[in-house]
């Protein structure tokens, strides 16, 4: 996974929609005091990124429901590799931003291809283990790319080593890709025999399953609460240990460091555990999926709020409080990955992918830090009128 991205992403994108791509505040710092990037710069590089994601999205569903998935992704994650490994050599701020920007493009191709294949390979409970295997490795490549790339920054003394390490992984991946992935008949696995129809019957027909459009309008409220605790989560608690030492400075890097980590192993389990009790309780209860999915949420709520407080009288519990809330916010990405694949018939699989991506992100995790910035600041200024 992208160097750029924090263990957190596996709360959210944990879908396929879950690739959001952001900064590990350990990096950011260093590009920040190298190149002279103030805090807008540095977040117009998430902001870029996440945007060119969402944008071409749709792009490669289109193109993943009727050409050749193996060589789009293959392209997809070779594109990724690449501007990744240019961006660790631009020295001007705007050619830097070109080439994060086209990260996204890069993670645009498989993130909307890659379940699809899946689908047409397996079915059942054996898709369902199958997609919990595949989003297991989403927590794990994330913190991964988070704590490599920050050692290899601080081993060879700069943060553009950070961004070369990672290119090498992707060429291995592109190579796999096309040398072992297959690419199987759309529906092969369910028996089904179709042709793909006009993109704008797709996407009419996407726009009337009840199902599909809960279900997104789910992912994005999920993604909302996931993209400002991802930016925002770390901050509060460096603020909270502050107070319990009486306002003296605490390390942000320290801070971050461990909810990355906490943030990465509540995603394994939580994917794992979701996917469990959604393949044990469908067989007696028809909703338990959606069921599950809700409850893990409506659990998870207050125990991220708690945190909140908590952190201004006990570190421990409070890391704590957020582990367990974490694993519940993760219980939901396999589970609804699952719920796309077998509402939408094989051929409009790529499409629904990208569009529950284009959504989730546009109204989810893109605007959450900057609304949840901007209430803090009001709720600040009056209470200092």
């Amino acid at each position: 996974m992208p160097l750029w991205k924090w263990p957190i992403k596996s709360a959210l994108h944990q879908l396929p929609n879950m690739h959001v791509p952001t900064t590990p505040i350990r990096i950011l710092t260093q590009i920040q005091c190298d190149p002279n990037i103030g805090d807008t710069e540095g977040g117009l590089l998430q902001t870029a990124s996440v945007a060119i994601y969402m944008i071409c999205a749709p792009v490669f569903g289109y193109l993943g429901d009727r050409y050749s998935r193996r060589l789009i992704m293959a392209a997809g994650i070779f594109v990724w590799s690449l501007t990744t490994l240019l961006g660790s050599y631009m020295t001007n701020f705007w050619a830097f931003l070109v080439m994060r920007s086209l990260v996204g493009l890069g993670e645009a191709s498989y993130s909307t291809i890659a379940p699809t294949i899946i689908s047409d390979l397996f079915v059942g409970d054996t898709r369902s283990k199958f997609l919990a295997l595949f989003y297991f490795a989403i927590p794990v490549g994330s913190g991964l790319g988070y704590i490599v790339g920050s050692e290899a920054s601080r081993v060879m003394g700069s943060w553009y080593w950070g961004l070369r390490v990672t290119p090498v992984f992707g060429a291995i991946a592109v190579l796999l890709i096309l040398l072992v992935v297959q690419d199987p008949p759309r529906g092969e696995s369910e028996g089904a025999h179709l042709s793909a129809t006009s993109w704008w019957d797709d996407i009419k027909s996407l726009g009337k399953n009840k199902s599909f459009v809960m279900s997104t309008a789910a992912c994005t409220a999920v993604a909302f609460v996931a993209g400002a605790l991802a930016w925002w989560g770390p901050k509060f608690i460096a603020l909270g240990l502050a107070t319990q030492q009486g306002h003296q400075d605490v390390s942000l890097d320290d801070v971050s460091y461990i909810f990355g980590l906490i943030a990465m192993i509540a995603g394994l389990l939580g994917v794992l555990l979701g996917s469990f009790l959604g393949q044990k309780l469908r067989v007696r209860y028809q909703r338990a999926d959606p069921i599950v999915c809700g409850m893990g949420m409506l659990f998870s709520t207050p125990l991220m709020l708690a945190a909140l407080f908590i952190a201004g009288w006990n570190t421990t519990t409070c890391f704590v409080v957020v582990f367990f809330g974490q694993v519940l916010l993760n219980l939901n990405w396999a589970i609804v990955a699952d719920i796309l694949l077998y509402t939408v018939i094989p051929t409009r699989r790529s499409t629904a992918e990208a569009f529950q991506i284009l959504f989730s992100h546009a109204l989810g995790d893109a605007g959450s830090p900057y609304l949840i910035g901007q209430i803090r600041n009001v709720i600040y200024r009056s209470h200092h009128c």
